[in-house]
C-alpha cells in the first residue's frame, strides 16, 4: 500500500530530503520516465513499440494526481476517476460518522444526487511541461554562499510560478530534476469539487490485512470511483481511458502512468549509509511509537477505533514499508554495485585535471549527511492536526507581509488557493484523538530536547504533556472553520492579537521551526549543487540518458506481465476471484481473511475465473498507488495498488528478478460492480 507509506513519511518533519537525481543506466524495465523524455529507442528495440505524441498526450491528460498522496485516472466522459480504496481512505474517513463508517462498510451512490462531496480533496491534471533551467540558473549568482543561493533560487522559482499562474490560471509548480541540474515548470488544471461514487468494504479492498500487505499472490479489490464536477455538474471530459474487456496475459507489454513520490537512486554511498544508520532507524522508532499510541487509543471503543483507523493504517503500512527498505540497505550486497560504480566515476575524474574538481561533490554530500544527522531530533513540528493548522496560519500571516519572491515555498501566491483549501477544510477533528496525539508529541519534544530547553519550558509552563494537550484542545477555537477564516482575513494583526492557546503555542514554536527550516533549506541547496555536479560528471563519463529521481510528478513506467521464482517455486502472475474464496477458507478464523458479507452472498453470481490481480515488471514506488495500467493501445487493463516485498528496495535500486508491481485487474472491477454490488449502471459508464 504505497500511498499511505509516502503520505506518512512526508508529513510533519521539515527535515525530509527528497532530492531528484540521475540513476545508473537503466537495466531491465527500470525507469520512471518524464512524459517529455520517453525512451523511444529503448521501447522500439526491446518491445517493437514507439508511442506517438498523440498516445502520450492522451495518457497524460487522462492521468490525475491526488493531493492527499496517490494517483488516479479519468475513466469516463462524465467525470469518473479511478483510484485505490487506500488512496481514497482519507476522504472516506472524513466523510464517515459514528453512524456511517464508509471505510469499513463501503459506499455506493445510486445516482448523481447521492454522490458525496469530499471536504478538501484536490486533483491535478498535468497540462504542460516547460524547461526553465536556464532562467533559474541565471538568477543564482551567490556562488558558494548556500544561504544566499537558496534565497535566489527560491525567488526565481516563486517569480516563475506566479507569472505562470497569472498568465494561465493553472496551478504552476517548478520541479527540481536530476539533483538540481534541471528545472521544469509543470502546469496543472485543478479539480476541487470531487465526489465519492463507490468504494468497496475494507474487507475486500485490504483482504488479507497486514499479513498479505506487500506480498503476492494477492486477492484485493483495492479500487474506488470518484467523480469530478465543474459548475456543480459532472465534468465533461475529452480525455479519459477506454476500458479493455480482456484480461491481461503473461508477456503483455504494459505502461504505468502515475506520480511516484520520491526515489533516492542518485544518492551516493555516504547518503545511503546515512539512511541506513540514522534516518530510517529514527523514522521506524517514531512509527512504532505512533502505532502503539493509536492502537491503545482504538481500544477505548468502537468509535475511537473508527476515528483513528485511517492514520493507524497509514502508520502500520509505513512501518512495514520502511522495515523492508532498511533491511535492503542492511544487506551488504546492496552497496557492492553502488560503491563500485562510485569508485569508478571518481577514478575517471582524477585522470582529468580539468574535471577533477567535480569529485569534490561526493565529499560535500558526505559532509552534509553528518549535518543532517544533527537535526534528526530537533523537530518542533508537532504532529497534531489542530497545531499544524495553527502553525500554518501563523506562518501564512507572517509570509503575507513579504514580497512573493521572498516567501517560503509553501506560502507563495501560486499555491495559495490549495493551501487555503486545506486550512479551511470542514473535515471533522476529534478532540479525544487530538489530545492523545498532541500529548505524545509534547512528551517527545521533552524527550528529544530536554527539560532545560527554553521552548520545552515555554510549552510545558509547569504542566505535564497530558495537561498541556488537554488545555490546548479543550480551549482552542482553531477547530472552528469560521475562526480560522477570520484569522486568515485579519492577517498578522489578528494572529498576534488572538489569545487562543493553540495560536499562542504556534507563535512560540514558529521561530524555532523557521530556524530549523532555514538550516534544512541550506543543506538542501548544497545537496542540489553537489548532485548537479555529480550528474554532470556521470553524464560526461557514462553518456546521457536515464531518468530523474521521482518527485511526485507524472512519470511513465513500463514492463511486462510476468511471474517470478520465490523459494524455488513458481509464482504465477495472475489471480482470480476463485482464489480469493480459497484464500479465505485457508485462513478461516483469521479476521483479516474474512471476505465481506456482500461477496459471500454473491458468490454464485460471480464469474469466479475472472482475473482479480496481476503483477508486472514496471518500476513503481510510493505515490504510484492508483496509477492506471494501460496496454499498447492505451486502454486500461489494471490499477496499481502495491508492490511485493521484493520491491521495497526500489527507493534506491531496481531489479526485475523478483520485484513486481501489483495491480487490480481491469476486468475485476466491472465484474465486482455487476455481480457483487449490483451497480450495473456504474459499470456501464466505465470507459464510455
Amino acid at each position: 500500500m504505497f500511498a499511505h507509506a509516502r503520505r506518512w513519511f512526508l508529513s510533519g518533519s521539515c527535515m525530509v530530503f527528497a532530492l531528484s537525481g540521475m540513476p545508473s543506466h537503466s537495466q531491465a524495465d527500470e525507469g520512471m520516465y518524464l512524459f517529455n523524455d520517453v525512451p523511444r529507442e529503448l521501447l522500439r528495440e526491446k518491445y517493437d513499440f514507439e508511442p506517438s505524441e498523440e498516445w502520450l498526450q492522451h495518457l497524460q491528460l487522462s492521468s490525475v494526481r491526488f493531493n492527499s498522496g496517490g494517483s488516479g485516472s479519468f475513466v469516463s466522459s462524465n467525470g469518473l476517476v479511478l483510484t485505490n480504496h487506500h488512496v481514497a481512505s482519507e476522504t472516506l474517513a472524513k466523510l464517515s460518522t459514528e453512524d456511517r463508517n464508509l471505510i469499513e462498510d463501503g459506499f455506493l451512490a445510486k445516482d448523481f444526487e447521492e454522490e458525496l462531496k469530499a471536504p478538501d480533496l484536490e486533483l491535478n491534471q498535468l497540462i504542460s511541461i516547460e524547461d526553465v533551467t536556464d532562467r533559474i540558473n541565471k538568477q543564482i549568482t551567490a556562488g558558494d554562499d548556500a544561504e544566499e543561493a537558496a534565497k535566489q533560487r527560491r525567488a526565481a522559482i516563486a517569480t516563475i510560478e506566479k507569472e505562470s499562474l497569472d498568465q494561465t490560471g493553472l496551478r504552476s509548480d517548478v520541479v527540481t530534476l536530476f539533483g538540481g541540474a534541471k528545472y521544469h515548470l509543470y502546469r496543472y488544471k485543478k479539480y476541487t469539487d470531487v465526489r465519492l461514487v463507490w468504494a468497496p468494504e475494507t474487507a475486500a479492498a485490504f483482504f488479507g490485512g497486514d499479513a498479505d500487505n506487500f506480498e503476492y499472490p494477492r486477492y484485493n479489490l483495492d479500487a474506488t470511483l470518484m467523480r469530478v464536477y465543474e459548475d456543480g455538474k459532472p465534468a465533461k471530459l475529452e480525455h479519459f481511458l477506454k476500458w479493455n474487456s480482456e484480461p491481461a496475459k503473461e508477456g503483455d507489454l504494459v505502461f504505468v502512468s502515475g506520480h511516484p513520490g520520491r526515489t533516492q537512486r542518485i544518492f551516493t554511498v555516504e547518503a545511503l549509509e546515512y539512511l541506513r544508520d540514522k534516518r530510517l532507524p529514527s523514522v521506524l522508532d517514531l512509527l512504532r511509537r505512533k502505532e502503539i499510541l493509536l492502537q491503545q487509543y482504538g481500544l477505548e471503543g468502537k468509535e475511537a477505533a473508527r476515528r483513528g483507523r485511517d492514520e493507524l493504517f497509514g502508520i502500520q503500512n509505513a512501518r512495514k514499508a520502511y522495515t523492508g527498505m532498511l533491511a535492503g540497505l542492511q544487506d551488504p550486497q546492496t552497496f557492492v554495485a553502488k560503491r563500485g560504480r562510485q569508485d569508478r566515476l571518481l577514478a575517471e575524474l582524477k585522470k582529468s585535471d580539468e574535471n577533477a574538481s567535480l569529485a569534490d561533490a561526493w565529499a560535500e554530500v558526505a559532509a552534509i549527511q553528518t549535518e543532517k544527522a544533527e537535526l534528526l531530533d530537533q523537530s518542533v513540528s508537532l504532529r497534531s492536526e489542530l497545531f499544524q493548522i495553527a502553525l500554518r496560519i501563523v506562518l501564512l500571516a507572517e509570509e503575507d507581509r513579504k514580497p512573493n519572491a521572498e516567501r517560503l515555498p509553501a506560502y507563495t501566491e501560486s499555491g495559495r488557493e490549495s493551501l487555503l483549501a486545506q486550512l479551511l477544510s470542514p473535515a471533522p477533528i476529534y478532540d479525544d484523538l487530538e489530545m492523545v496525539k498532541l500529548a505524545d508529541e509534547v512528551a517527545l519534544l521533552l524527550e528529544n530536547r530536554g527539560p532545560e530547553d527554553t521552548i520545552v519550558q515555554e510549552v510545558l509552563a509547569g504542566r505535564s504533556p497530558k495537561q498541556v494537550a488537554s488545555d490546548l484542545v479543550t480551549k482552542t477555537k482553531v477547530k472552528d472553520v469560521e475562526f480560522r477564516q477570520s484569522l486568515v482575513d485579519g492577517g498578522l494583526d489578528a494572529v498576534l492579537a488572538s489569545d487562543d492557546p493553540m495560536l499562542r503555542l504556534a507563535r512560540v514554536i514558529a521561530p524555532e521551526y523557521r530556524r530549523i527550516d532555514e538550516i534544512s533549506e541550506q543543506l538542501s541547496e548544497r545537496e542540489k549543487q553537489a548532485y548537479a555536479d555529480i550528474t554532470q560528471a556521470t553524464t560526461m563519463i557514462e553518456g546521457t540518458g536515464g531518468y530523474p529521481d521521482a518527485t511526485f510528478t507524472l512519470r511513465l513506467a513500463f514492463g511486462v506481465i510476468s511471474g517470478y521464482e520465490e523459494r524455488g517455486e513458481r509464482v504465477d502472475p495472475t489471480t482470480n476471484f476463485a482464489g480469493a474464496f480459497t484464500h479465505s477458507k485457508e485462513h478461516e478464523g483469521q479476521e483479516d481473511f474474512d471476505l465481506p458479507e456482500s461477496w459471500m452472498n454473491a458468490k454464485e453470481n460471480i464469474a469466479l475465473d475472472t482475473q482479480l490481480n496481476f503483477v508486472c515488471t514496471a518500476d513503481i514506488i510510493g505515490g504510484n498507488s492508483g496509477s492506471p495500467v494501460v496496454d499498447r493501445d492505451g486502454t486500461l487493463v489494471g490499477l496499481i495498488f502495491d508492490g511485493n516485498i521484493q520491491s521495497l528496495t526500489s527507493d534506491y535500486l531496481y531489479t526485475d528478478v523478483q520485484s513486481r508491481a501489483v495491480s487490480v485487474s481491469g476486468v475485476a472491477i466491472p465484474e465486482a460492480l455487476r455481480s457483487i454490488y449490483r451497480a450495473e449502471g456504474l459499470a456501464d459508464q466505465l470507459g464510455n
